[in-house]
C-alpha cells in the first residue's frame, strides 16, 4: 500500500483515521498546532459523550482504551421546569440507553492517541497550516484530509446556503467540568433541562485527566440571562456563574451541586458558533484539491451532543471508502460521492439539532410530554441519540409523530 496521506488536525476524527489507515499500510502525516503535552495542559476543548455505535468505530481499530476507568452513561433524562412553580416540572422523565456511552476529555484521549501514532511509525509534525503548506502538502501526498474545526483554513471550504439555515450562532455555550456533584440515581445518565426562552442545560458524569468528573454544558439563548460568559474573567467567577444559573432556573440541578468544585483550572470553556456545513472539496490555487472531514464540513451546535459521534462516524465512512480505492486515485468525483455517503447519515444529524434551535412545535411538545406516560416512548426518544436517523420521520412529520404516540401510550396502557 504506497499510498501517502496527509491529515490536518489530529482531533477525534483526525487522529481515529490517522490510527486506522496506519493499521492499513498506509504511509500517513499528521500535522497538529499542538504537542501532546500543550494539549494536556491546555483548556478543555468539548463535551464528547459519545454513544454506543460511535465508539463501535474505536472499538473496530482498537482504540477504546478507557471503557474500564471512564464513568458509564446509562440512559438520558428530559426535565423542563413549570413556568409558575419554581421547584416543580411541567415534564421530567428518564430512559435507559441500551448500551451505555461514555465521555473522555479529550486532553486525556487525544495526546494518548497522538503518542500512539508516533511509536507505530507515524510522521506528526506540529505545524499551523495555512495555504502554502496544503499546497505543499498535496505535492507530497496521495490525499490531504482536512480534519480541523476552526480556524482560517476551514474559512476557505465554502458554506453551502442550501444545508445551513442559520447564519448566526444560536446558543451562548459553556462547559464546567467538576468534581463532588451527587450521582443520579437510580442510573447515571445525561440529564437534559430545556427551559423555554433561557437555554438548555444537560450535565452527565465523564473522565478527566484526575479522574472521575461530571460536564456541565449550558446552551444560552444569545443575549438571554443565560449568555452571561464574558463577564466569568476567571475559572471561579465561570463555576459561580453556572452554579447561578441552576440555583436561578432548575433548583433539582442546583441541590446536586452544594459540594462541586472545578476538576482544575482548565475545566472551563465558553464561546459561540454557528452552525454549518460546507462544501466538501477545496481547490487549491494550484487546482489541487483538499478533502474536508468531520467538523471542517459538517459542525453541529452541541446541543444533541453530536460532535464527536460524528467526528468518529465520518471517520468510519471515510476509512471505509480509502481502503475500497485500492490504490486508484482520489479524485473530485470520489470526494464528492464519499462525501454524501456521509450526508446520508449526518443529514438528519443536522435535522434534527437545527429543530432544537427553535421553540418546538405542538407535536414535539406532545411527543416529549407523552414520554412521561409510556417507557417505550421515552426509550425511543433516547436511544435516538445513538442514531439520529432513527427520529425520522416522526420528528419532523406531525402526522407520523402523533400515529407513534398513540401505539406507543396504548401499549403502556
Amino acid at each position: 500500500m504506497g499510498q501517502r496521506i496527509a491529515i490536518v488536525g489530529a482531533g477525534q476524527s483526525g487522529l481515529q483515521m490517522a490510527l486506522g489507515l496506519q493499521a492499513n499500510g498506509y504511509r500517513v502525516t499528521l500535522l497538529s498546532n499542538r504537542t501532546p503535552d500543550q494539549i494536556r495542559a491546555g483548556k478543555v476543548m468539548s463535551s464528547q459523550c459519545m454513544f454506543d455505535r460511535a465508539l463501535q468505530t474505536e472499538r473496530e481499530l482498537g482504540l477504546t482504551w478507557w471503557e474500564d476507568s471512564c464513568p458509564p452513561v446509562e440512559g438520558i433524562g428530559l426535565a423542563i421546569p413549570h413556568p409558575e412553580q419554581p421547584d416543580a416540572k411541567v415534564i421530567d422523565w428518564a430512559a435507559r440507553l441500551h448500551r451505555p456511552a461514555q465521555a473522555v476529555d479529550q486532553r486525556l484521549k487525544m495526546p494518548a492517541w497522538m503518542d500512539a501514532f508516533v511509536a507505530r511509525g507515524g510522521d506528526l509534525r506540529i505545524v499551523d497550516v495555512g495555504l502554502d503548506e496544503l499546497e505543499a502538502l498535496t505535492v507530497e501526498h496521495d490525499l490531504v484530509l482536512l480534519a480541523a474545526g476552526k480556524g482560517e483554513i476551514v474559512s476557505r471550504f465554502e458554506r453551502d446556503a442550501d444545508r445551513s439555515p442559520f447564519a448566526a450562532p444560536q446558543r451562548a455555550l459553556a462547559l464546567t467540568y467538576v468534581t463532588g456533584m451527587t450521582p443520579r440515581q437510580p442510573f447515571s445518565r445525561v440529564c437534559f433541562n430545556l427551559i423555554p426562552g433561557v437555554g438548555e442545560y444537560f450535565v452527565f458524569p465523564a473522565l478527566t485527566l484526575s479522574g472521575p468528573c461530571e460536564i456541565m454544558v449550558f446552551e444560552g439563548i444569545p443575549g438571554g440571562p443565560m449568555d452571561r460568559w464574558a463577564e466569568a474573567r476567571t475559572p471561579e467567577a465561570h463555576l459561580q456563574e453556572s452554579l447561578r444559573i441552576l440555583r436561578t432556573y432548575l433548583p433539582w440541578e442546583a441541590e446536586r451541586c452544594e459540594d462541586v468544585s472545578l476538576t482544575d483550572a482548565n475545566g472551563v470553556l465558553s464561546g459561540r458558533f454557528a452552525p454549518t456545513v460546507r462544501k466538501p472539496v477545496l481547490t487549491l490555487p494550484s487546482g489541487r484539491l483538499v478533502f474536508g472531514m468531520a467538523d471542517a464540513v459538517v459542525v453541529n451546535d452541541p446541543i444533541t451532543g453530536q460532535g464527536s459521534n460524528n467526528a468518529a462516524k465520518c471517520c468510519k465512512v471515510y476509512l471505509d471508502s480509502i481502503l475500497a480505492r485500492e490504490g486508484a486515485p482520489f479524485d473530485a468525483d470520489w470526494m464528492h460521492a464519499t462525501f454524501e455517503r456521509y450526508w446520508q447519515y449526518a443529514s438528519a444529524v443536522v435535522n434534527w439539532t437545527n429543530s432544537l434551535l427553535t421553540p418546538p412545535p405542538a407535536h414535539i411538545l406532545e411527543l416529549l410530554g407523552a414520554a412521561g406516560a409510556s417507557d417505550a416512548l421515552a426509550s425511543r426518544i433516547a436511544n435516538g441519540f445513538d442514531n439520529p436517523p432513527d427520529f425520522f420521520p416522526w420528528w419532523s412529520d406531525p402526522a407520523a409523530c402523533r400515529q407513534l404516540i398513540g401505539e406507543q401510550t396504548a401499549k403502556a396502557a
